[in-house]
């Protein structure tokens, strides 16, 4: 009995010792599924990326609605991942930096990660189920500008190069764009709680704020038809999927933009949501009970890092 109380003395000391790291394994703990799942959407997406897409029919009477310049990408793929989640995430970072709020931190890298990895796994997926053929087709099918037709169907018959085929059968919907509104969509929505946008003070500067990622995400869409990448069908239905899957992965952990608390991430699950609802603006729901404890082996509040 005596050894088992120095133990749980020793842990106790431990913890108070060091709050974040404390505070960082309980977030961990308590999210782990998500995590795992999020995990799983990454593999997911690996395995759509292979896969071969659905070749749609395309005839000698179709190909003259793909015959627009085969162009090098305005915005390479490589770069898409550093504006859908790096730029997200020095804003998210400078934040942590200046409030020190470990669970807005991992919340909001949280839900950033799902927003994006959903997106891609759903655009991916439509993708090889639709194969749509890309505005360039014709330049990928013949690459010599010679076309070869079936004799009794009048499908085209392919002479480039196989990789290039396959890609040309994803244009809808666009990766670039659902990727960018997926990304910068939620920092824009992210910058929209932090600034207060529906406090009702007036202060109409912060839409400028928060429309600029929006507007970055806008020109990736823009960047993909200029390019002869995809149909403006494609970027339009692409950017309505970014941003919905944003809005609702946002809106899984921070409160909606017009909550007088909106710049606070949901509490952990435990807290009663009334004593949130209710609470002061200038509290932050770190400095309520929680069971944080339950993972230290204490029930004092969530320390404020």
């Amino acid at each position: 009995m005596l050894s088992n109380m120095e133990s749980d003395s020793r842990r106790l000391h431990a913890e108070a010792a060091d709050p974040v790291k404390t505070t960082f394994r309980a977030l961990l703990l308590f999210h782990l599924h998500d995590w795992l799942a999020l995990l799983a959407l990454a593999v997911l997406y690996g395995v759509l990326m292979i896969i071969h897409p659905f070749y749609r029919f395309v005839g000698r009477f179709d190909i003259d609605d793909f015959r627009f310049p085969l162009k090098s990408d305005t915005i390479p793929f490589a770069v898409v991942p550093v504006i859908a989640i790096v730029i997200p995430l020095v804003f998210i970072v400078v934040y942590f930096i200046y409030k020190r709020d470990l669970q807005d931190l991992h919340h909001a890298i949280l839900g950033l990660l799902f927003s994006v990895l959903i997106a891609a796994v759903i655009t991916d997926a439509i993708k090889n189920a639709c194969g749509r053929p890309r505005p360039d087709f014709f330049w990928r099918c013949f690459p010599n500008g010679n076309a070869i037709y079936d004799s009794v169907t009048q499908q085209v018959q392919c002479t480039g190069r196989k990789a290039d085929i396959k890609e040309g059968h994803k244009s809808f919907p666009s990766g670039h764009t659902s990727w960018a509104f997926a990304g910068l969509g939620y920092l824009s929505l992210y910058l929209a709680g932090k600034l207060e946008l529906f406090n009702r003070r007036a202060h109409l500067g912060k839409l400028v704020i928060v429309f600029l990622p929006l507007l970055g995400a806008a020109l990736v869409g823009v960047s993909r038809v200029d390019d002869y990448k995809h149909h403006w069908q494609d970027v339009f239905a692409s950017g309505l999927l970014g941003l919905s899957i944003a809005a609702i992965c946002y809106h899984q952990q921070f409160p909606w933009l017009h909550h007088p608390n909106s710049f606070h991430a949901y509490p952990f699950k435990g807290i009663a949501g009334a004593h949130w609802n209710n609470m002061p603006q200038n509290q932050s729901p770190n400095m309520i009970g929680s069971p944080l404890g339950q993972y230290s082996g204490s029930h004092r509040e969530i320390p404020r890092v």
